[in-house]
């Protein structure tokens, strides 16, 4: 059985027995072992801290992003043996792994392209600078650096590829190194991947940390410049939010958690017209990849009445060309959801929904007889805002619920606007006074919106996709994090200083923004 070890302080470490094993979701059999036992946290972190800080910021912005660029090269190098990888450990289609691989590669790209346009730089300006007073010699600029910290990344178990690389390519940019802390169960993928890069000597000394297992200790060795970066659930944020040690030293934390995230169909949906298609077509796309286990995947779906039945024979439709069974088929779409402990608890909240709403829709055919398999579905109901557990709820695979409504704007953002919070929203509408209208009263819940029409209905990539060039997170239930953005995303690692002097000088030390 595959051991995975830790690498801290430039070094693999294992921990003491007894290990925890890790599984492959589709046959139930363990595949791993891994264990954190007796291993020194706080020294691990300090050595980030000071060689792995050190290092980085002696980096320009140049450097960096070619550093990044060599670690995403080496991800497409070995992508097919990744792809098994994600296979063997939690049951990810050849689809669904390449979405995590290359989703993982693109994002280091797109940091190591935007590190060679910051050129030879080791900090930015925020804006011009400003006069003090009345003379136009004093001023005042904004300066952002890096924080002298180290930056924890607890990752989900859902992305241990693109989760991982969507915190690393931002804050090994800013010039913040990271320990990164995989989910347990599905680390392997993780594991492999630090393993190659430092197999390849691609990462300066102590940029890089990985830790596979359990947290233990490691919270109580934070220091002030540090920083939490999580994506998780929001009862482990709170938690994460409220430790002794956070609180004390005013150590800031990002959450990604829960969303209960929502596709809304204008009543000026036609049947068989390229938006309604857009809309059917993604909604099934968004229900069964990865088996519903994204953090963008749909929850709820609202459709005015006059439209549920061309829904319901659009969805059936897309479904029953959905395969559904062991991952390395190559005709299966449709895998088991990662973990044992996932699918017992996908499984719950299926009895929920049974228990007080009817099947809209669902995937036909046998389940596996081994594995953690679960069968696609859209549930129904007409309850609309007072649908307390749809909006309070989130069941983490391949379940929806459709929300009949009246298809009146302000019927339909109450709806959403229930559940609190969302990383994003899809629209799909060619009435401009009606979209306007419901994407601009539901953008303050959502970190971002999709408006699905008639001219976009072949080029859209999905609400799903997470792109590195504009935000990833929401307000409210869905943590009220915010991640990537381009160069939004490294304003968490770094700084922000107004230093106030001498014009001449400032523009010597610093230059102009």
């Amino acid at each position: 059985m595959q051991r995975l070890t830790s690498f801290l302080e430039n070094r693999w470490v294992d921990g003491q027995a007894p290990h925890t094993p890790l599984h492959d979701a589709t046959t139930g059999y363990a595949v791993a072992e891994t264990s954190t036992r007796g291993l020194d946290l706080g020294a691990a972190l300090a050595h980030a801290r000071t060689v792995g800080g050190r290092s980085l910021r002696a980096l320009t912005f140049a450097e960096r992003g070619a550093m990044l660029g060599e670690l995403a090269r080496c991800l497409h190098t070995h992508r097919d043996a990744l792809l098994d990888l994600s296979r063997q450990n939690y049951g990810a289609t050849r689809s669904d792994g390449k979405f995590d691989v290359d989703g993982a590669a693109g994002t280091l790209a797109f940091y190591a392209r935007l590190g060679a346009d910051l050129g030879d730089r080791r900090f930015l300006l925020d804006g011009e600078a400003e006069g003090v007073g009345r003379s136009a010699r004093f001023v005042g600029q904004h300066l952002l650096t890096p924080r002298r910290g180290v930056a924890l990344h607890i990752n989900a178990f859902n992305f241990p590829a693109w989760g991982m690389a969507e915190k690393l390519a931002v804050s090994l940019l800013a010039g913040v190194p990271a320990l990164v802390k995989p989910a347990t169960a599905t680390a392997l993928v993780t594991w492999r991947i630090v393993q190659l890069w430092q197999e390849e000597d691609l990462l300066p000394e102590g940029a890089v940390s990985l830790l596979c297992g359990s947290a233990g200790d490691l919270l109580d060795h934070l220091q002030p410049q540090d920083v939490i970066a999580f994506t998780g659930s929001s009862t482990t944020g709170r938690t994460l939010r409220g430790h002794p040690r956070v609180v004390e030293l005013g150590i800031p934390v990002n959450v990604e958690a829960d969303s209960l995230n929502a596709f809304v169909l204008g009543p000026d949906a036609e049947p068989g017209e390229p938006t309604f298609e857009m809309f059917a077509r993604e909604l099934v796309h968004e229900l069964t990849q990865k088996a519903g286990q994204k953090c963008t995947a749909v929850r709820r779906v609202l459709v005015p009445v006059h439209l549920l039945d061309d829904v319901r024979e659009a969805v059936a439709d897309h479904l029953s060309r959905q395969g559904l069974g062991d991952p390395a088929s190559k005709d299966v779409r449709i895998g088991p959801v990662a973990t044992a402990d996932q699918h017992a608890a996908v499984t719950k909240g299926v009895a929920e929904l049974e228990a007080f709403m009817d099947t809209f829709v669902a995937w036909e055919g046998d389940l596996p007889d081994h594995g953690w398999f679960v069968r696609p579905q859209l549930f129904l109901t007409d309850q609309g805002v007072h649908a307390a557990f749809v909006h309070d709820e989130e069941v983490f695979g391949p379940v929806a619920t459709v929300l009949s409504y009246s298809g009146d704007p302000a019927e339909a953002v109450a709806i959403v606007a229930r559940g609190g919070g969302g990383l994003v929203c899809s629209v799909y509408s060619d009435d401009a006074a009606w979209a306007t209208e419901v994407v601009g009263e539901l953008a303050p819940w959502h970190g971002r919106i999709q408006w699905g029409s008639a001219k976009v209905a072949d080029q859209g990539m999905g609400p799903g996709t997470v792109l590195p060039g504009f935000v990833h997170g929401g307000p409210g239930k869905a943590g009220g994090g915010e991640e990537l953005g381009g160069l939004r995303g490294m304003r968490f690692y770094q700084q922000r200083t107004a230093v106030q002097g001498d014009r001449v000088l400032l523009e010597r030390a610093f230059g102009t923004a």
